[in-house]
């Protein structure tokens, strides 16, 4: 790709995983390069004001990280929030150029399919049965109560066999040698 230069880069549009939000949900698109503190600030003031219900966080490819985190965040400073999360991916096109027009290279159209992330957040109840919903106060990563099971007891730490004085594996250096037991 040395003898190409990307040209422009076109996002398709996404169609909300959830269908019928209405028109006031405030959407907070995350991208790689945005600020958090910038973000979370808009995000409280707005929905510290009674008029906004709902907030959506979208992010695709290094900014899903982004996106979870000023999520995650909000709900901390907010407690009381349902959250509905969604995965997708967001496809794009690239569009890229030769380099030296004479070198006889036709152009370049690159269709990616990057993953992304969609979290609603919500003052409001949410649809339980919805998969990816986390009711308020929820730790992360647990939307329904998992089933009860017996309690796990600790197995002894086992250690590779002895050779010759040494034993092989249970640490000890960085580079693989071996350490002398007392």
């Amino acid at each position: 790709m040395e003898n190409y230069q990307k040209a422009s880069s076109v996002e398709k549009p996404l169609v909300p995983p959830v269908p019928g939000l209405p028109p006031d949900t405030l959407e907070m698109r995350v991208r790689d390069g945005s600020k958090i503190r910038n973000l979370l600030g808009f995000a409280l003031g707005r929905l510290e004001s009674e008029s906004t219900r709902r907030i959506v966080f979208t992010g695709a490819g290094r900014a899903t990280g982004k996106a979870v985190t000023c999520a995650e965040i909000l709900k901390r400073r907010l407690p009381g929030l349902h959250q509905l999360t969604k995965l997708h991916f967001q496809q794009t096109e690239d569009a890229w150029v030769p380099v030296v027009p004479e070198a006889g290279l036709d152009p370049l159209t690159v269709r990616r399919h990057v993953p992304a992330v969609w979290l609603l957040l919500s003052k409001d109840p949410l649809d339980p049965n919805e998969g990816g919903y986390q009711p308020p106060g929820a730790p992360p990563g647990l939307g329904q109560p998992l089933a009860r099971t017996p309690p796990h007891t600790p197995q002894p730490k086992r250690r590779g066999p002895r050779v010759s004085g040494h034993w092989q594996g249970g640490g000890g250096g960085t580079r693989g040698e071996t350490s002398r037991r007392p």
